[in-house]
């Protein structure tokens, strides 16, 4: 139990958890008391002063960053004032040692009207400077694509500094001289190798880091601000969209509104950039005589794709149908609602990047079995398997190392090569690959003396493997709980609505190998990118740009991305959370609109097509998805539960594409943004680099 303390601020007694930094417990109860260099969640710094607070009883005013609450000698509460007049002059002094040489260009600055600094200035700064000599002044330096150091803005609180080496692990930023020419200086020399992430540009309060995509385009109040689902990864992190006339500006998460807290990975940040790139489809192609594609209209289109489904359907033709790992949950449902309703055909699949289906059939019978993204920010003991979790998972990898500073989690890695998680592992085992179980088994004594357990395993452990994986994690006789990892942003949605091969269906590989195959319909997949084309099927693809797959169509229909549409997706842990459209693409239609006026050209009645009345059906008829919808409609993520009983082996193939931080499939190679920065592509088990 809690051991509370009572603690007197501004004249207001409260009860605060004893050694609570008073920082916190005084923002806890409403009571703000400002710092540039403090950060919840890193250590501490105590270099700006801004935090200075008056405790009666001592004789010097007191940093409120490092001061634990807790009473006094005799007994009495803590009392302490932080607006006293003593305060507020001791704040308006340390502001304007920060002024003296801090250019005031807050009319071109890019954080303007989000400035900390801004703020307190105004706040207890004073009007007029008492300083005329000439401010030290050093040119704005390029560290990368993605960030710029102005010097003179820096206030040296060393957040980035923190953020980098603590937060991400990575280490790219330093101090380097001292007194008035001290400032932050990259790890290589003049440039950053590092994840591009941007965090340190985000975390800065003032405007000394600014970004290569943001900087000089726009002013916040110019911006609407649309919280959605990052459409890259499968880690389902919410990203903040600043969007200005129709066209995307930014990305962060200052508002800590998701299940990544203000957490985002070069991608979720910054490659927003392939929505408006030059080569998006805006129109209907029809592939003409000579190979090639000419526009046609919507209407055409349409027209054209529900009379050959119809032509086909009406004489027992062979459809196949491949789905997409990054359309919505709504869309996915429709999609095979379509194929066995409408179509009647059973061949329907997607690119599988994990073996969920032997997971949840491993798992039958368990309950509390699955782990969220929150559990690896508690758990005891954390055992990776067969993944690179920070180039692949960088929400979960960041989950562990939070875990770590603030708990002191074990960690374990097995894995083919070296990881960043290996730097606060307890014990690293190194395989050749199909040895993880191997690897994992020499780690037996060590967990079984563990309270409880998280397990994260990627594609190189599947089928029997995983069988043999869910026996051990039984024979250890702790709590244990597994993550199957999935690449992509709905993967596990794909999955979960039932774009998969059941009862017979052909799976992916078989549909592209099938000779007698008479319709293909790709919706937001590439599957010709590395396999060929048995048959001669007519090809039907949704897509946003001319991938491989596309090339092959004959007819291609031109598809919205993540960013332009509402609906649902689920993460890699079964969370479920809310898109929300950003821009709009001219020429484009959401997959829904796509699948649903195709079945109305058809006259299939299908249901109504719209993203709420799908979510609705999905709630009813799909096992584990009845989520509770306010949680939905704030933001929030909603657990799902999977169906807890046998599931049935499937056909075809399971791999990870092997995405870096710099990939991201067809999305990753449209993004000027990620192919920009020096480490892109990157390469998996690189470990620091």
């Amino acid at each position: 139990m809690a051991n509370l303390v009572k603690v007197k601020i501004n004249g207001q007694e409260f009860e605060a958890e004893k050694g609570t930094l008073l920082i916190e417990a005084a923002r806890q109860n409403g009571i703000e008391i400002p710092a540039f260099c403090y950060y919840e969640g890193y250590s501490l710094q105590a270099a700006c002063r801004m935090c200075l607070v008056e405790v009666e009883g001592t004789p010097k005013l007191q940093v409120g960053c490092t001061l634990p609450v807790d009473v006094n000698r005799d007994g009495s509460p803590m009392v302490v004032h932080t607006e006293s007049e003593t305060v507020k002059s001791a704040r308006k002094g340390t502001l304007e040692l920060l002024l003296t040489n801090h250019p005031l260009d807050c009319p071109v600055c890019d954080k303007g009207g989000e400035c900390e600094l801004q703020d307190m200035v105004f706040k207890y700064g004073a009007g007029e400077s008492r300083y005329s000599e000439t401010k030290v002044h050093t040119p704005e330096k390029q560290w990368s694509p993605v960030v710029f150091f102005d010097a003179p803005r820096c206030i040296l609180c060393y957040r980035c500094v923190r953020a980098c080496n603590e937060g991400m692990g990575v280490g790219a930023l330093g101090i380097g001289n001292r007194g008035v020419i001290a400032e932050i200086i990259p790890n290589k020399h003049d440039h950053l190798e590092c994840d591009e992430c941007g965090s340190c540009i985000d975390i800065c309060p003032v405007g000394a880091l600014t970004s290569g995509t943001y900087r000089y385009q726009t002013r916040p109040w110019e911006m609407n601000h649309v919280g959605t689902v990052c459409t890259h990864c499968g880690d389902g992190c919410k990203t903040t969209l600043g969007v200005r006339d129709g066209e995307i500006m930014r990305g962060n998460n200052r508002d800590r509104s998701g299940i990544n807290d203000e957490f985002l990975c070069v991608k979720g940040r910054y490659a927003f950039d392939f929505v408006n790139h030059p080569d998006r489809l805006q129109s209907p192609m029809l592939k003409n005589a000579s190979g090639g594609h000419d526009p046609i209209s919507w209407s055409q289109a349409l027209d054209m794709v529900a009379k050959k489904f119809s032509e086909v359907k009406a004489r027992n033709g062979k459809f196949g149908i491949i789905g997409s790992n990054h359309t919505t949950n709504e869309e996915n449902y429709f999609l095979q609602k379509f194929a066995r309703q409408g179509l009647g055909t059973k061949n329907i699949d997607h690119h599988r990047t994990g073996d969920l289906a032997t997971l949840f059939d491993a798992l039958s019978g368990k309950n509390d079995t699955l782990a969220s993204v929150g559990d690896l920010y508690t758990a005891k003991a954390v055992l990776v398997v067969g993944n690179d979790l920070s180039q692949q998972h960088p929400l979960l990898a960041n989950q562990i190392r939070a875990n770590f500073r603030h708990h002191a989690a074990h960690i374990y890695t097995v894995t083919t090569g070296e990881v960043r998680e290996d730097k606060q592992s307890i014990a690293k085992v190194r395989v050749k690959q199909g040895g993880e179980l191997a690897g994992v088994e020499s780690l037996r004594e060590q967990l079984k003396a563990e309270a409880s357990l998280v397990i994260l395993f990627g594609d190189s452990v599947q089928g029997d493997s995983l069988r043999k994986l869910v026996a051990f994690g039984d024979s250890l006789g702790i709590p244990v709980k597994y993550i199957g990892l999935v690449d992509y942003s709905n993967s596990r949605g794909a999955f979960d609505m039932g774009i998969i091969p059941r009862d017979g269906g052909l799976s992916r590989e078989q549909m592209l190998a099938a000779t007698d195959l008479d319709v293909l319909w790709v919706v937001g997949a590439n599957p010709l990118k590395s396999a060929t084309l048995a048959s001669n099927a007519f090809v039907v693809v949704s897509e946003m740009f001319m991938t491989e797959t596309a090339k092959r169509a004959d007819l291609i229909l031109p598809a919205a991305s993540a960013y332009e549409k509402s609906g649902t997706v689920t993460n890699v842990t079964g969370e479920v959370q809310k898109l929300k459209p950003a821009a709009k693409v001219m020429g484009t239609k959401t997959d829904l609109e796509i699948a649903g006026s195709i079945a109305k050209e058809m006259g299939l009645n299908l249901g109504i097509w719209l993203p709420d009345k799908m979510l609705e059906e999905i709630r009813s008829t799909v096992h584990g998805y009845n989520v509770p919808m306010p949680i939905l409609s704030t933001g929030g993520a909603a657990p799902t539960q999977p169906l807890n009983g046998r599931v049935a082996a499937l056909p075809g193939t399971i791999a990870s594409s092997g995405d870096t931080l710099f990939t991201s499939g067809t999305l990753g190679r449209y993004s000027k943004m990620l192919n920009s920065v020096m480490e892109a592509p990157g390469a998996l088990y690189g470990g620091n680099k």
